[in-house]
């Protein structure tokens, strides 16, 4: 009897433990991956290829990628607000494909409110990130409106409370046999908002500063990315990391200068063009707007000394030249060219170890030749932190604008605005600027 109830105990805790792991004949995961003979093949380099496999792959990437860059130059002209709105979407798209790669049919269809919890998270991030950054720019222009202005003063706090009610729905929500499943997706719901929803708040921060700041690093991540393609289909023989078989190092190499060369005579174009170098001051600007501003001290012509060596080795040739005026936002341009080619390819890189993590090609089928979403705008992310982290370090200046006292102002309460304007009008009409 004693053995009897010893083998029940036995057959339920193995019933439980099953339970808690996921139904892998039910896993959503496309089966790309060959047999395991076949994975330890050598990889064929782009370079390597048929012929007429390369071309018909050439064509399709070069046909798509055009079909992307013109609506993409559309967006760019049509102001701020259009911007804002297409990096919106393209986070939500690469958040759908990245949770969607440790999707459990067989759990999930237990769990009614699974992926509902998943979005909620998602509407919380975007709120708090964005949220705080639109309004500290056009907090001012918000407080006509009642119920802004109760947003806007309590920000973080609204955020707080949204997030630690989705957290008391995801505690309810726990089903017995399903602990550690759902847990798990917790988690990854949590990584895919700290790598995606977090970095792509930055590309909000640059193209409020400046459109530049968005469009000048997005077009090196896209220059490279072609230029490495390029090259590595013509001239590519040497693979370059074991996670990403067909990039290659004549790839690798040839995208740094090319980006190089791009980030400076873009730069020089951009940089004469008020629409791109002014902060926002509104969401309905356009190419076609009259914006005017003082420029920031990085788009203004400067006189730089040259190396006394420099100048020694121009005089034996007979040249006089002592000083170069340059625009410093061609210098910054190779500073960030430099982390475009030579670290943000490894954002591509470590979104290549997590496929093969989850034994599938591409992220998604959205775009032909390419992949997902996720596979194009993977190296974009770290790109637009460290580009909004090198211009609040090294580029922004402290200087104070009326856009930053207003909204300064606006988080005074009633009686100390009024009693700001009484003191501001006697300064005035003391100093004869007013009547």
């Amino acid at each position: 009897m004693a053995k009897k109830n010893h083998n029940n105990s036995n057959n339920t805790l193995r019933k439980r433990n099953q339970e808690e792991q996921p139904v892998k004949s039910d896993v959503n995961v496309p089966k790309t991956e060959e047999t395991k003979s076949k994975k330890d093949e050598k990889p064929v380099l782009l370079a390597e290829q048929p012929k007429s496999q390369k071309w018909v792959n050439w064509w399709t990437r070069t046909i798509w990628t055009f079909a992307m860059i013109f609506p993409f130059f559309f967006v760019i002209f049509s102001g701020h607000l259009s911007i804002i709105l297409l990096v919106l979407v393209i986070q939500v798209l690469i958040f759908k494909e990245i949770i969607a790669i440790a999707h459990y049919p067989s759990q999930e269809k237990k769990l009614p409110w699974f992926r509902i919890i998943n979005w909620y998270f998602l509407f919380v991030g975007i709120y708090y990130l964005y949220g705080q950054g639109i309004m500290d720019y056009f907090k001012f222009q918000f407080m006509k409106y009642e119920i802004f202005q109760v947003l806007m003063n309590n920000h973080k706090f609204i955020s707080f409370c949204l997030y630690m009610f989705g957290f008391v729905i995801f505690i309810m929500s726990l089903r017995k046999g399903f602990y550690k499943f759902q847990f798990i997706q917790f988690a990854w719901t949590h990584l895919i908002l700290l790598f995606v929803v977090c970095q792509a708040h930055f590309l909000i921060n640059n193209i409020l500063q400046g459109i530049i700041w968005f469009f000048l690093p997005v077009s090196q991540i896209i220059v490279n990315d072609i230029a490495a393609y390029v090259c590595g289909f013509f001239w590519g023989r040497t693979p370059l990391i074991q996670l990403s078989p067909k990039k290659t190092w004549e790839g690798f190499i040839g995208a740094f200068f090319i980006t190089i060369i791009w980030g400076i005579f873009f730069s020089l174009l951009l940089v004469q063009f008020n629409y791109f170098i002014c902060p926002a001051t509104n969401l309905h600007t356009n190419i076609l707007s009259n914006i005017t501003c003082d420029p920031l001290p990085v788009f203004v012509p400067t006189a730089y000394q040259l190396p006394t060596i420099i100048v020694d080795i121009f005089s034996i040739f007979g040249i006089k030249l002592s000083t170069v005026t340059i625009y410093p936002m061609i210098l910054h341009s190779v500073i960030l060219s430099t982390f475009a080619s030579i670290i943000a390819p490894f954002g591509g890189f470590f979104a290549s170890g997590l496929k093969r993590a989850f034994k599938i090609k591409d992220f998604g089928d959205t775009i032909p030749g390419h992949g997902g979403v996720t596979d194009r705008f993977d190296c974009q992310l770290s790109m637009a932190a460290f580009s909004s982290l090198y211009y609040m370090t090294f580029i922004k200046t402290p200087e104070t604008t009326a856009t930053l006292l207003m909204n300064q102002i606006v988080s005074l309460s009633a009686d100390q605005r009024v009693e700001l304007f009484n003191q501001f009008k006697e300064f005035m009409i003391n100093n004869n600027l007013i009547h």
